[in-house]
């Protein structure tokens, strides 16, 4: 079955990378072509070859990038032009990025606060930038009220730091906050024309595998993750959710 569009995710790891992957890389499921973007190559390249081997009539391609905004904005062009992509329309960009910084405060420098704001936050800004663009070339510029189809989604994945922070996380939570404001006011901006735009909340240890753990709750099953935001890209302009808090059963409020 040929897939009914392209899904780009930025920060695919072995966990929850590679179960969100594999839910929208199945015909089963989301029937989407995949272009995967991480640092390390070589991890990257095992992640593709083994959700091949389970899905060999999937189509996942791998793409070795960091958050500078002169990589990612190569890494949109090589996805537009690789051959395995070729006619399909983006339909869904997903931004799962980790960064995690801790420090006392009186320890901090301002080059090291900073970082993560560069890296993480100016990431995300180029990623959902890029993916913009994509949109209103793959889909028009026309708007929802002149008649207009969903153009296609944007996920950014969050944690609870978004919405509060612990000592010595200062850093951490400015990022983690400045990318929920960035998403709140791309959906206030992008929905009317065609864009929907959701941050989801992951609270809980996210792990690849069905065992007793997920099972009982007490730890996220990746292709949950999966489905979830399929579910979101899946959403009719006449309803959608624009923040989610995920967490398994057991985890406790």
């Amino acid at each position: 079955m040929a897939p009914n569009g392209l899904a780009i995710l930025i920060g695919a790891g072995p966990a929850t990378g590679a179960g969100i992957a594999r839910i929208l890389a199945s015909p089963a499921h989301g029937n989407l072509a995949v272009a995967l973007l991480a640092r390390r190559p070589e991890a990257l390249d095992d992640l593709v070859k083994s959700l091949r081997s389970h899905a060999p009539d999937s189509i996942i391609e791998a793409f070795p990038t960091d958050t500078s905004p002169d990589k990612i904005r190569k890494t949109f062009a090589e996805i537009k032009a690789h051959q395995s992509f070729k006619d399909l329309k983006l339909r869904l960009a997903i931004y799962s990025i980790k960064n995690s910084s801790k420090k006392p405060f009186m320890q901090e420098t301002f080059e090291d606060f900073m970082d993560p704001l560069e890296s993480y936050v100016g990431g995300a800004m180029v990623f959902a930038q890029e993916s913009l663009k994509r949109f209103f070339e793959d889909h028009g510029e026309k708007g929802l009220a002149e008649g207009a189809e969903k153009k296609g989604t944007i996920i950014f994945t969050g944690t609870l730091g978004a919405l509060r922070c612990n000592a010595e996380y200062g850093s951490y939570g400015a990022s983690r906050a400045s990318v929920r404001q960035l998403a709140q006011a791309l959906a206030k901006e992008m929905s009317a024309k065609g864009v929907h735009v959701a941050h989801a909340i992951a609270n809980g240890r996210i792990i690849d595998e069905d065992s007793e753990n997920t099972k009982s709750g007490k730890h996220i099953a990746a292709e949950a993750v999966g489905k979830t935001y399929l579910w979101l890209h899946q959403q009719d302009p006449t309803l959608w959710t624009h923040e989610l808090d995920l967490r398994p059963a057991q985890e406790k409020f």
